[in-house]
């Protein structure tokens, strides 16, 4: 292969992955991908937030550990604000889509349910793992959200560890984008199409492991982490899975 059609091949490959060179169908409606956009990163920022707790959670000396719905729904806010730059308390004042306005506080609500619902596991004491993880958590939320709002939001990773999570057709096409080296590390790069002849949009947001992540996902591959799972192999920088949303459009 040349180096000037290598050039070409890199640039339509990026310019796909951020949606740039999509018919204008695929490339419209702003403000449905900047509110998906804001869903995953609020859905992962939730995920992140029981990450930093698990230390917490775990504990086997304390029975109520203080992690209450009312503390979670502080520090998640907080993670997502620093990563979106949108703050939830004053949300009507932000410069966000109006859809945005009516399914982030929805998405919250869902997320600090489920904290709510795991209060006895949670704050059980003399047990240290729980089983209460990033990953139990993203899944419950997710389907408390979907049930509630209609809207499709899963994390998904392929092979998944549990099978709610497995990748439709459209998410195994942007997993495979995502986990290509070149793809960006930084930066929280977005995929977003426009499906089903224009009646829904859809949005990818990547999750990339982090040293956090490979107590669990980590080396040696195949030996049972502290979940019971086979742990992947996977190194700090690696494609760990995503989040995906998927809005009908009127």
């Amino acid at each position: 292969m040349s180096s000037a059609k290598a050039i070409v091949i890199a640039f339509v490959t990026v310019f796909l992955a951020d949606g740039l060179l999509l018919p204008p169908k695929a490339r419209a409606n702003p403000d449905a991908v900047e509110t998906g956009r804001l869903l995953a990163i609020l859905l992962d920022a939730g995920r992140v937030t029981i990450g930093a707790n698990q230390s917490l959670i775990n504990d086997p000396e304390k029975g109520n550990k203080g992690f209450t719905p009312e503390v979670f729904e502080k520090q998640v806010i907080a993670k997502f604000t620093e990563r979106a730059n949108v703050d939830l308390v004053n949300l009507k004042n932000e410069k966000v889509p109006d859809l945005a306005k009516k399914l982030l506080p929805a998405l919250i609500e869902a997320e600090k349910q489920v904290v709510a619902n795991n209060q006895i596991v949670i704050n059980k004491q003399g047990v240290g793992f729980k089983g209460f993880i990033p990953a139990t958590f993203g899944t419950q939320a997710a389907s408390k959200f979907r049930d509630k709002t209609g809207v499709y939001l899963k994390q998904t990773m392929n092979p998944p560890r549990n099978p709610k999570n497995t990748p439709d057709e459209f998410e195994l096409k942007v997993l495979k984008a995502f986990a290509d080296p070149s793809y960006p590390r930084q930066g929280e790069k977005i995929v977003s199409e426009t499906v089903d002849g224009g009646k829904a949009l859809r949005v990818m947001l990547p999750l990339f492991y982090l040293k956090g992540c490979l107590s669990c996902h980590g080396e040696p591959k195949g030996e049972k982490d502290i979940s019971g799972y086979m742990k992947e192999g996977g190194k700090e920088g690696d494609l760990g899975g995503a989040i995906s949303v998927k809005i009908p459009l009127k």
